[in-house]
């Protein structure tokens, strides 16, 4: 099978709490934090290891919140790369609200990366093998300009490293800019902003999607539908798939479960609807779970298995 790594330029320690209710001022009595590693392509990365396959994590790691991000993934049998950075990995908080299912999701900024730490990532990018699948997935970090992001794909692409990018605006169109990625997952808004026009018609979508294929953007574009599931198209196929109902707990972790999950399908060369289906089953099976949790493989493999039939 193709080797998979994962670059996430804005890591995070993800801290999940349970509270009542939720108001101003007074004191909110919380359930002791359940932590876990967080940032785009480390989840992607975990969320492949839920499912049974490996993938490196390539990503800095700053302070003690960066060495507790680290154990983390060493607890899930993530294989890391890391890059020791000056600023503390930040840290961000994701509340339930016991009386109303809302959920909180408090973000902070990404922790600044020099001009330094910047390079010694690319440099371990760089050193993947020809042939590879590379997740870039995430938002970029003070200190990070998107043309060098940029100029980070257009040489790993020269090196025969095969790019996928979960990223959204300016990212996602520069990257798309570039051309050859494998795959792309916008939702409905992101595509329509990648084809600047709304898309209002039933059929609208995937005109869209193979706008971009055909354009030679993207091999593969699956449009993340929220409970409707996906659609998917490539050069040959276009495919929707509509999970079951499902109680949803959390969307939390959903989208880089799907990634991740086409990711996987992808490296072992299944066929496009096969790629799209699981994926779409790894999302669902995320929504089953308070928090900040992942899909897991029991539940992603039951939806699987319900939309083959």
């Amino acid at each position: 099978m193709v080797r998979i790594y994962t670059l996430t330029l804005a890591p995070s320690l993800d801290s999940a709490t349970i509270t009542p209710q939720i108001y101003p001022e007074g004191k909110l009595r919380c359930t002791s934090p359940v932590f876990e590693p967080g940032g785009g392509g480390i989840n992607v990365a975990r969320a492949i290891a839920h499912l049974g396959g490996t993938a490196t994590a390539i990503f800095p790691a700053g302070g003690a919140t960066g060495e507790h991000l680290v154990a983390l993934l060493a607890d899930e049998n993530v294989p890391v790369s890391t890059v020791e950075a000056k600023d503390w990995t930040r840290q961000n908080l994701h509340v339930h609200v016991e009386s109303s299912g809302e959920q909180y999701r408090f973000v902070m900024p990404g922790a600044a990366l020099t001009d330094d730490e910047f390079y010694q990532l690319q440099d371990q990018v760089l050193e993947i093998e020809s042939g590879a699948l590379l997740v870039i997935s995430g938002s970029l970090p003070p200190g990070v300009q998107l043309e060098k992001l940029t100029r980070l794909v257009t040489t790993a692409q020269k090196q025969g490293i095969r790019c996928i990018v979960d990223s959204s605006g300016e990212a996602l169109t520069a990257a798309l800019t570039i051309g050859n990625i494998e795959l792309v997952k916008p939702n409905l808004k992101e595509l329509s902003a990648l084809v600047n026009r709304e898309l209002t018609q039933p059929d609208d979508v995937r005109k869209a999607a193979q706008e971009i294929v055909q354009s030679g953007k993207a091999h593969r574009v699956v449009v993340s539908l929220g409970p409707q599931g996906a659609l998917g198209v490539d050069r040959d196929t276009c495919v929707q798939v509509v999970p079951p109902p499902v109680k949803s707990q959390s969307t939390v972790g959903a989208g880089d479960s799907m990634v991740g999950a086409m990711t996987l399908k992808l490296a072992e060369n299944a066929p496009f609807e096969d790629i799209v289906r699981y994926g779409v089953a790894a999302g669902s099976a995320a929504t089953l779970n308070q928090g900040t949790r992942l899909c897991a493989l029991d539940d992603t493999q039951k939806i699987y298995s319900y939309l083959t039939q």
